[in-house]
C-alpha cells in the first residue's frame, strides 16, 4: 500500500471515529467480548449464561413474540406515569413561582418526598389503589415528580433578571410569562430533570413489576425477568436485563440527544 493511501485510511478512520456512534459501538463490542470470555472461564451456564447465549434467547423471544408482548405493556404504563408526573411537576413549579408561599410549598414537599423511594410506596399504593396498573403509575409519578419539579425550580431561578423584565414589560403574566419565558431560559435544567425523572421512573417500573407487574393478568418486562429467575432460565433473564438497557440507551440516543440537539444546543445554551 503506497503512503498517500496510508494516509487516506488513517484520516477515513480518525473521521469515523470521531463518530459518537461509532465509538459506542466498539465500546459495547468490547463489552460483549469480554462478557463472553467471563462466561466461559465460569462455565456455568445457569450463573452467567454467554453473550452468545443471551443473544438467542434475546432472539427467540422476540420471535414468539413475548418479549415484545412484555415491552409494550411496560412502555405503555411508562408513557402514562411519566407523562402525569411531568404534568404534575410543571404545574408545582408554575405555582412555586407565582408566589412566596408556593415556593416555600414546593421546597417542603420535596424536602419530605425527594428522599423516599419510589419503591417503598408499594404498600401504600397497594392500599389505595389495588393491584394493576394505577399502582405502577401512582409510584412513576412519586418516581419523575420531585426529581424533575427541583431540576426546573432550579432553573427558574437561573433564569437572568433581564429577561424576567423584558417579560414583565411586555405585559407577560401567569402561564403565558411561565411559557414564554421561564420555561425556554431554563431548558438545559428542564431537560436534564426530564433525563433524571426518565431513569428514575424506568429503574422504578422494573422494580415494581418484579414484585406485581402480573397482578392485572398482564405483566412487563420485570415481570417477565422474575418468572424466568424462577424457572432457572438464566439466559432469559439476562435476555430481559438486555432489553432493558437497550431500551434505556435508545431513549437517550434518540429523543433526549435529538431533544437538546433540536434546542439549547442549536440556540447555542449548551455546549
Amino acid at each position: 500500500m503506497s503512503i498517500a493511501a496510508r494516509l487516506t485510511a488513517s484520516r477515513f478512520l480518525a473521521r469515523l471515529w470521531q463518530q459518537d456512534v461509532v465509538r459506542r459501538i466498539v465500546l459495547l463490542l468490547a463489552l460483549a467480548l469480554i462478557w463472553e470470555a467471563a462466561a466461559r472461564w465460569q462455565d456455568n451456564d445457569l450463573l452467567l449464561p454467554g453473550c452468545l447465549q443471551t443473544a438467542r434467547a434475546l432472539i427467540d423471544g422476540m420471535r414468539n413474540g413475548d418479549l415484545p408482548q412484555k415491552i409494550a405493556v411496560s412502555l405503555a404504563v411508562l408513557i402514562k406515569g411519566y407523562a402525569l408526573g411531568v404534568i404534575f411537576a410543571l404545574i408545582l413549579t408554575s405555582v412555586a413561582v407565582a408566589s412566596r408561599l408556593g415556593s416555600e410549598l414546593l421546597a417542603s414537599l420535596c424536602a419530605m418526598f425527594n428522599p423516599l423511594p419510589a419503591i417503598a410506596l408499594l404498600p401504600v399504593a397497594l392500599l389505595w389503589f389495588g393491584l394493576g396498573e394505577r399502582s405502577l403509575i401512582f409510584v412513576l409519578v412519586h418516581s419523575v415528580l420531585w426529581s424533575l419539579a427541583l431540576s426546573t425550580s432550579a432553573g427558574f431561578l437561573g433564569v437572568p433578571p433581564t429577561l424576567r423584565m423584558v417579560g414583565r414589560n411586555y405585559g407577560l403574566r401567569g402561564v403565558r410569562y411561565v411559557a414564554l419565558i421561564l420555561i425556554p431560559a431554563a431548558l438545559p435544567a428542564i431537560l436534564s430533570g426530564l433525563k433524571i425523572g426518565w431513569a428514575f421512573a424506568w429503574r422504578t417500573l422494573i422494580a415494581a413489576e418484579l414484585v406485581f407487574g402480573a397482578s392485572s393478568g398482564q405483566g412487563g418486562l420485570g415481570w417477565y425477568i422474575f418468572l424466568n429467575r424462577n424457572e432457572l432460565y438464566t439466559d432469559r433473564v439476562f435476555a430481559g436485563l438486555v432489553v432493558v438497557i437497550l431500551i434505556g440507551l435508545l431513549v437517550e440516543s434518540l429523543i433526549f440527544r435529538s431533544l437538546e440537539r433540536l434546542t439549547v444546543r442549536r440556540w447555542g445554551m449548551q455546549q
